[in-house]
């Protein structure tokens, strides 16, 4: 059984630096790389339009993608939240874990399957909250995200006395 900390954090995930610079970057040069296509050479009108605002959009979800990825996940005693205080899952809002290898998931993640549906949140490569599902991952490391969601599987058996010891 994990102890939690003197803030009352049981496990904490934070973006490995490697992965959150290269994503960051790409989509960062991906964003660019469509604009200068529409600045550089202008196809005609409505195609340098387009070029120009979904290089914008991709501009703006890279700037999300890159303050999201400063923050970190904590799974405290009361649930999982972001490190802002923003509460993503209450342990008596979780009905179960997947991590299967088919699962919808985020890359190298797993997702919360809730009881309830709750408000839509998104932090680009470290979670996102749609409905009844809660998906962890993206550029967190892939051995302390399993972890993590090995751990709340394993705490939500117990809580629900399914441990079968």
């Amino acid at each position: 059984m994990l102890e939690p900390d003197e803030n009352g954090v049981l496990l904490r995930l934070a973006p490995s630096a490697g992965r959150r610079v290269m994503a960051v970057a790409t989509i960062y040069l991906l964003g660019a790389l469509l604009i200068w296509m529409a600045l550089a050479q202008p196809p005609a009108l409505g195609w340098a339009v387009f070029l120009i605002a979904l290089g914008a959009f991709i501009l703006w979800a890279a700037e999300r993608m890159r303050r999201a990825t400063s923050m970190r996940l904590e799974l405290t005693e009361e649930g999982l939240r972001d490190s802002s205080g923003r509460v993503l899952a209450d342990w008596d809002e979780i009905a179960k874990v997947e991590r299967g290898t088919f699962a919808f998931k985020p890359s190298n993640g797993f997702v919360l399957i809730l009881k309830e549906k709750g408000p839509g949140a998104w932090a680009p490569g470290l979670y996102w909250r749609i409905g009844r599902r809660v998906g962890v991952g993206g550029v967190t490391p892939m051995r302390e995200t399993k972890f993590m969601g090995e751990q709340i599987a394993l705490s939500l058996a117990q809580r629900q006395g399914n441990l079968g010891l």
